[in-house]
């Protein structure tokens, strides 16, 4: 499934598009006991009781794909009759009417679903009469494809905090009953996939809230399905392998960091002018050589890493994008202009000493440079009343306030 296929289906978890038919439930408490099921249809839920579990549906589908959204592909074992894809396919064509079906899933989820604590199962139901597009990619009023599907999102129920509030009954401010308050959704899966705005029974995609720690062991035991990290485990796998070759007590390893994502995000600008921006770009240890050593790691260093990522991700290369780190991009950003400017105080105190100039501890040179940035190479000295001054060029509607007055060095 790409990113339009995903917009498209969350579009319909809106009150003006939904047409969920069914909508079933099983609230499980920490001793994995099931407390409350129920089961009803989605249209005549209470108002505030719609809006709140169409939220809870639409979280499901919610995130990046490759990161929260992972598509996942069923074993050809678990296809046969008694396979989990079965179990999901003869709940899907049941329309969630079968109580002793969906008890029965409700307890395979239990038994694989790994949570300390309280937690909310909700399954839905709905047929969508996928509109044919023409070439101009415009919805048409046709349809030739009924794509029939479940949702099942599971979300945290926890105590709500502690506090004061107005006790009606007893006329006073008191301690607020606490009762359980479900959470948002933290893992879900939609089956079938909705690959090519069309059914694919072979494959169901997943959501994890935490892409850092996904829940793998339902993944692998309640769906059947292989697991695949997710964007954040890659990236974080990659940076551990950087720190832990060059010494996380290193002090300059920070700034290694910073160098190599640099270094891969301009790798990644310069494929892109070469292909569609959405393709991805597979990563191999050449690669990733090329750009440790670029980053002014040494060749033996560079190999041990390249040892490292090519042994992890010996299976299937990373997209490059996967493994980019925003905060450590704008992190870098801000070091460059930091050291830009470091390097302009040194450019202007030798100025400075060049012309014989004196500045008490350097402090009106830092103060010169912040202000004017732009004009640290336009700065020039003049006597002024037998006095040699600092001269620095204005615009005609600029001054130069310092301590709220205009200071001449």
């Amino acid at each position: 499934m790409n990113k339009r296929e995903v917009a498209e289906l969350k579009r319909r978890f809106k009150k003006e598009n939904c047409t969920i038919q069914q909508m079933c439930g099983c609230y499980v408490d920490a001793d994995k006991n099931k407390l409350v099921k129920f089961s009803q249809k989605f249209l005549n839920l209470e108002e505030d009781e719609f809006y709140k579990y169409l939220e809870i549906a639409a979280k499901g589908l919610s995130g990046t794909l490759g990161n929260n959204l992972m598509e996942l592909e069923f074993p050809l074992e678990e296809e046969q009759v008694g396979g989990r894809q079965q179990i999901l396919m003869a709940l899907r064509d049941s329309k969630l009417e079968d109580e002793g079906l969906l008890d029965t899933y409700y307890d395979l989820i239990i038994d694989s679903y790994d949570y300390v604590g309280n937690y909310l199962i909700t399954l839905y139901y709905d047929v969508y009469d996928v509109p044919l597009k023409g070439t101009d990619e415009l919805a048409m009023d046709e349809s030739d494809e009924a794509y029939e599907y479940i949702l099942c999102c599971i979300c945290p129920v926890a105590l709500s905090k502690p506090g004061l509030g107005y006790l009606e009954g007893e006329h006073r401010i008191g301690a607020r009953i606490r009762d359980w308050v479900v959470g948002a959704t933290e893992t879900a899966f939609l089956f079938p996939a909705f690959t090519n705005r069309a059914t694919d029974l072979h494959a169901t995609l997943v959501y994890t809230k935490n892409a850092k720690e996904p829940h793998e062991e339902f993944w692998e035991n309640g769906l059947g399905c292989g697991t695949k990290r997710t964007a954040t485990q890659k990236r974080d796998a990659f940076q551990n392998m950087v720190v832990q070759t060059l010494g996380p007590d290193n002090e300059d390893t920070s700034d290694t960091v910073l160098d190599v994502q640099q270094n891969l995000n301009d790798f990644i600008l310069l494929e892109e002018e070469k292909i569609d921006k959405d393709e991805p770009i597979p990563l191999d240890g050449e690669m990733i050589s090329e750009i440790l050593t670029d980053s002014g790691i040494s060749e033996q260093k560079a190999e041990k890493i390249k040892t490292s990522y090519e042994s992890f991700f010996a299976d299937t290369l990373p997209d490059a994008k996967e493994l980019l780190d925003a905060k450590a991009i704008k992190n870098n950003e801000v070091r460059v202009e930091k050291k830009q400017l470091q390097e302009k105080v040194v450019d202007l105190t030798k100025k400075l000493e060049d012309a014989g100039v004196i500045t008490k501890d350097g402090e009106e040179i830092d103060v010169i440079v912040k202000v004017h940035p732009d004009k640290a190479e336009q700065i020039t000295t003049a006597f002024v009343d037998g006095q040699r001054c600092l001269v620095i060029p204005m615009d005609e509607d600029e001054e130069a306030r310092i301590n709220g007055e205009t200071k001449v060095f």
